[in-house]
């Protein structure tokens, strides 16, 4: 299209009186430095693939995180705070996202996005030599503020290097490495809890943190705004993101103790549950009266298709995160699967997340449209959960395959999907602050999700399992999760009284997963089909310089004109 465009321009300019020729000109030249920036050119493929290398980095450690999660809480006398390891990560990865938002905006996304995957790699070494899970709680906080930075920077640079309405495919691929990492962590978790130790799941990042930082380094050309450090630092809502993480790290600390480590009327669970959810309604109001540059600009939430695609993504971050954390611990506490075996019995569902997500964003390119495709992933989801509740200690292997397909299939789909209907009725300009909030949105219902199944899952086994089993533990059920390792070896046939008991526990998660999916379906009513922005923000994306921007609209303005004039002069010598 902008090779057309340009030299439509050109010809223009060849058929115009001389007097017009200065207009014609400066148009021509405007309409090729236009070309010039927005050509998928060397330095943009290797642009794209430094954030997504780096995306990879991040995800594939929250996914191989679910199958090393028995051995670790065993090896480091976890008890009930096994939730914590995956929590504590969700919890700094949220609360952070705003922050990151405005940090970019002002400061640029490179230097932001390599700050992010240093505090990823000091994370991960402190992960690596954990020597109590006090200690590992700390170490996935710290992993936790790159990680959510990455994933987040991540779909802030595509969106800046690509329109929305073209967006479909790369969005379909930054999907896919996600997916990528859902299918070959948890193998890669599991072999190393059973065969090596779990420690090396943290030391093999930092190899690849590495990478990553040369990749960013050499690789990512990205525009950065000018100013002075005051000026920058001046533009950052700094009372709203205090507000806002306050808020979200209350609320969430509430989440991961209710039902875990204290009952949820206890006021261990209430009082920081309660505080935290008051301080966010007070963050919201300080934000549409009080700032003078907020964090979530109002306008990002006051389009009813935004709003929509935001709830959609809430409700899909609670679902998706179910499925990646507790399937695994199906397979190990049920089949009796070790956690290699349960890493490769998950790869029916990373496979066909990893296809779909890149086939939605495809369809979403080609087509055009986001609501049809939003309304196949929720139909799968759902049918697909109820298919994942009929799961028994006895289901054969066609069931617990077969089960996985239409559910990963439509977890793939509304992965890619939800950010569409998002961004479409938003200005460029909020694109920074609109997928900042997006990601918060993802990622603080994810927690939601990680303690709403850990809360069913405690108390389905304190009902279900065997006495003869719980009081060999001083903390009876609380302790089982970490005793799951040790099923294999229980006699009959309280061994399968344990299978069955898991089995029927895990089914209520599924159940409840039903109602979610259910509710995403319901709320793609509020989503109108808006078209996509064809433009992309010019204040970031690629760093062409002045004098490489000049080479390229010299070479393709002087190209056209001579071909142009042999034409003519072909012509005028038949004549």
């Amino acid at each position: 299209m902008a090779d057309s465009t340009a030299s439509a321009s050109i010809t223009h300019a060849n058929n115009v009186p001389q007097d017009n020729a200065a207009s014609t000109s400066t148009a021509t030249v405007n309409e090729a430095a236009h070309f010039a920036k927005t050509s998928r050119g060397r330095d943009f493929w290797l642009s794209f693939s430094a954030i997504v290398v780096t995306n990879l980095l991040s995800a594939l450690d929250l996914t191989a995180i679910a199958t090393i999660l028995p051995t670790l809480t065993a090896d480091l006398n976890g008890g009930d705070e096994f939730t914590w390891v995956g929590s504590a990560y969700a919890l700094s990865s949220t609360a952070i996202l705003p922050l990151i938002g405005g940090l970019a905006d002002s400061f640029g996304r490179k230097p932001v996005m390599v700050c992010c995957v240093v505090l990823f790699a000091i994370g991960s070494a402190l992960a690596a030599s954990a020597q109590n899970m006090h200690w590992m709680i700390g170490a996935r906080t710290v992993q936790g503020l790159g990680g959510g930075g990455i994933q987040t920077l991540t779909n802030i640079i595509t969106s800046d290097l690509v329109p929305l309405s073209e967006r479909g495919a790369y969005q379909g691929v930054i999907g896919l490495t996600v997916a990528l990492a859902s299918g070959i962590g948890p193998p890669i978790g599991g072999a190393l809890a059973e065969k090596a130790s779990w420690r090396w799941l943290f030391y093999m990042n930092l190899p690849l943190c590495g990478i990553s930082l040369a990749l960013l380094v050499f690789f990512l050309k990205v525009r950065t705004p000018p100013g002075t450090i005051k000026e920058k630092l001046s533009k950052i809502d700094w009372i709203g993101n205090l507000i806002i993480i306050s808020g979200t790290t209350l609320a969430m600390v509430g989440l991961s103790w209710g039902g875990a480590r204290f009952p949820w009327t206890d006021a261990h669970v209430l009082a920081p549950l309660i505080l935290g959810l008051v301080i966010i309604v007070i963050f919201c109001l300080f934000e549409v009266y009080v700032a003078k540059n907020p964090t979530v600009p109002l306008r990002v939430l006051a389009n009813r298709t935004t709003a929509s695609g935001y709830a959609t993504s809430a409700v899909h971050g609670i679902t998706s995160i179910s499925i990646i954390y507790y399937l695994p611990i199906y397979f190990q506490a049920v089949l009796g699967a070790s956690p290699i075996r349960s890493g490769v019995d998950f790869l029916a569902t990373a496979l066909l997340i990893t296809p779909f997500a890149l086939i939605c964003g495809i369809v979403v390119k080609v087509t055009k449209k986001y609501r049809p495709i939003n309304y196949a992933g929720w139909v799968m989801m759902t049918a697909g959960f109820g298919l994942l509740s009929l799961l028994r200690a006895n289901s054969n292997v066609a069931h617990w395959i077969g089960y996985q397909i239409l559910v990963s299939a439509g977890i793939g789909i509304v992965f890619s999907s939800t950010i569409f209907p998002v961004l479409a009725p938003l200005p460029v300009s909020l694109t920074a602050s609109a997928l900042s909030f997006f990601n918060f949105v993802r990622a603080f219902t994810e927690t939601w999700g990680i303690t709403i199944s850990s809360t069913i899952l405690q108390n389905q086994l304190k009902k279900n399992l065997p006495t003869a089993f719980t009081s060999q533990f001083p903390e009876g059920s609380e302790i089982a999760y970490a005793a799951i390792p040790a099923i294999p070896k229980l006699p009959e046939p309280l061994q399968t009284e344990v299978k069955v008991a898991f089995a029927a526990s895990m089914s209520v998660i599924w159940k409840t997963m039903i109602g979610f999916s259910g509710l995403g379906l319901l709320l793609l009513l509020f989503m109108k089909e808006i078209p996509m922005s064809e433009t992309a923000d010019d204040k970031f994306g690629l760093d062409i310089s002045e004098k490489e921007t000049v080479v390229q609209l010299t070479t393709l303005v002087s190209g056209e004109l001579e071909s142009k004039t042999q034409k003519s002069a072909d012509a005028r010598a038949i004549v």
